[in-house]
């Protein structure tokens, strides 16, 4: 135990003294997060989150109570940090707004889109619902994804009224508690109530942790680990290049002569790997801790999906050694894996976002089990939250190191 001890010490000071390793190590991640903090506005001091005060126009041709449901919904004290509506008459003109990018979006309500959906004393519902129309800023993806958000909801909390009077009008009739005449009336009550009434919030959040507190999401909480975990996939095919480099360089045959054993050595390589790409992470994690006062999360759970992290990491880079030829070629594909993880893994935006497919592809990569971990913890998660991704990043680095191991003893890598 103790020769693995002193073989993966001796990996981490080597690691810790090259100064190209260090830039791609600690500065390149610490810098882009520093950057994307500063172009997101986190540290403004105008929004935690980077993202408010969208500029929305809200065209209101209806006059009806559903359509100024909806502009009171833009204007309500709940989205007052998020957007910035304002009212215009003219539908031209508020798309020449957006299309000139003084606004993220227009929500066009049209003339009969209230009367489309209530039809009044009629019981007969309209030939065709009036739409509303959402007219967006290409520029402005984000912002623009918030107010078509605003307005689907809107619309969604339309339908459960419609479906809702619906119901309600159908049991009265089936029960003898209303006449038949009587039916349209109470749908129409009943539906208006519900998708128009006192509460006509679109969007309306109420989070609390475990502790009873309202958590408080930073954008960086976001950026900074999908950064260090992009970055730590550098660490693990760089560690594990060290291993045909010492090849190469009669080192670890030397090594194999000693009196050590074969599977000492390449243990003591591997728990290298894993310390480096462990400091790597944990630096990291103190840096933005003390320069931006960025929230983790619960220490635990922080440490515990760390070392998990690093360990799919770390299984990825042997796998990665154990099919490459030269210490070349695993400087080039751990390169390009490490970028390719970057996007699938969702270090530079949101999977939500992203279609069905592509999020199941993303989950071969540490990146995104890692990231989904930490959102968790940053929201106010416990271990226990986490213990998804955690098992996943687990049995990744297990099955990796599995294949990684079959292939070094089919080719004799480690054979002195």
């Amino acid at each position: 135990m103790k020769k693995i001890f002193l073989i993966g010490w001796k990996d981490v000071m080597l690691a810790f003294r090259d100064r190209a390793a260090l830039i791609l190590m600690l500065a390149a991640p610490f810098a882009l997060t520093l950057g994307m903090g500063f172009v997101t506005g986190r540290f403004s001091g105008s929004s935690n989150t980077g993202v408010g005060d969208i500029p929305v126009i809200v065209v209101n041709q209806d006059g009806g109570s559903l359509g100024n449901a909806l502009v009171e919904a833009f204007q309500s004290p709940d989205l007052q940090t998020l957007v910035a509506p304002t009212t215009m008459n003219d539908p031209a003109a508020a798309r020449q707004a957006v299309d000139d990018d003084q606004a993220a979006a227009a929500v066009i309500i049209p003339a009969g889109f209230t009367q489309s959906i209530l039809p009044g004393g009629s019981a007969e519902p309209a030939a065709q619902v009036v739409q509303i129309e959402l007219y967006t800023n290409p520029t402005r993806s984000t912002s623009a994804g918030v107010a078509s958000t605003i307005v689907e909801e809107f619309l969604n909390r339309l339908e459960v009224g419609r479906v809702g009077g619906l119901v309600t009008a159908t049991q009265l009739l089936r029960r003898g508690i209303a006449q038949p005449q009587q039916a349209a009336a109470i749908g129409q009550e009943t539906g208006t109530r519900l998708a128009a009434g006192q509460n006509a919030t679109a969007i309306t959040l109420k989070s609390v942790t475990g502790s009873g507190e309202t958590p408080k999401f930073d954008i960086l909480a976001y950026m900074a680990p999908g950064m260090a975990l992009m970055f730590l996939m550098y660490t693990a095919s760089n560690g594990g290049r060290t291993l045909l480099t010492e090849r190469y360089q009669g080192t670890l045959p030397r090594l194999l002569v000693s009196p050590t054993s074969t599977a000492q050595v390449f243990a003591g390589k591997v728990f290298g790997i894993f310390l480096t790409g462990a400091a790597q992470m944990l630096i990291l994690i103190l840096a933005s801790g003390l320069l931006f006062q960025l929230y983790w999360g619960d220490p635990l759970g922080v440490l515990a999906l760390v070392l998990a992290a690093v360990v799919g990491a770390v299984g990825w880079g042997l796998l990665i050694t154990a099919l490459a030829r030269t210490p070349g070629q695993v400087a080039g594909v751990g390169s390009a894996i490490m970028l390719t993880f970057g996007i699938l893994g969702g270090s530079f935006f949101n999977l939500d976002q992203m279609p069905g497919w592509f999020q199941v592809i993303s989950r071969v990569t540490p990146n995104a089990w890692g990231i989904s971990g930490f959102t968790t913890l940053a929201m106010g998660g416990s271990i226990g939250d986490i213990l998804g991704p955690i098992g996943a990043l687990l049995v990744m680095g297990a099955v990796l190191f599995c294949l990684a191991v079959l292939f070094f003893n089919r080719r004799g890598i480690a054979q002195q």
